[in-house]
């Protein structure tokens, strides 16, 4: 398993990663529109354009992307941070992959220079989230209007 920094031959791969993990692993958490509108969201363009303002990561094993996740400014500050697109192939969950993507995120520049890093999670990661030492933002637990949980941390 090896993880690195996206190339932009690696969108189309990782579009599909991230369309099948919210198909089979956030539908008994979701309605089935919200998650079509989820995968219509997630394009190999939109996935090149979240890495040209992030520093976004995939992991690769024997040849093929299994899991990625983003970090960037939280809304352009230089204190603060956000984790984007965290997904791992669904047959690879519960193996590491999740926990070895947050450690490489949280020895990221964005990472080390923030004072409080947030998550907006799908409510399927909040658990993962959690273990990985985040918190629910303002003690708010329900998902808001774009069907997220905010969680963070604050080093």
């Amino acid at each position: 398993m090896d993880i690195r920094r996206i190339r932009e031959d690696d969108a189309k791969e990782v579009s599909d990663l991230i369309r099948r993990t919210i198909r089979i692993s956030n539908a008994k958490d979701y309605p089935e529109d919200v998650i079509d509108s989820l995968i219509d969201w997630e394009t190999p363009e939109h996935v090149l354009e979240r890495a040209g303002w992030t520093h976004f990561y995939v992991v690769v094993d024997e040849g093929t992307i299994i899991g990625c996740g983003a970090i960037g400014p939280y809304w352009g500050k230089e204190d603060e941070s956000s984790l984007f697109t965290i997904f791992v192939l669904p047959e690879y969950q519960g193996k590491g992959v999740g926990r070895a993507i947050i450690e490489t995120l949280e020895q990221d520049e964005f990472f080390l220079r923030a004072r409080r890093i947030e998550i907006p999670a799908s409510v399927t990661g909040v658990p993962f989230y959690r273990k990985m030492g985040y918190d629910y933002k303002n003690g708010i637990t329900e998902p808001d209007e774009e069907h997220l949980i905010r969680l963070e941390k604050n080093r």
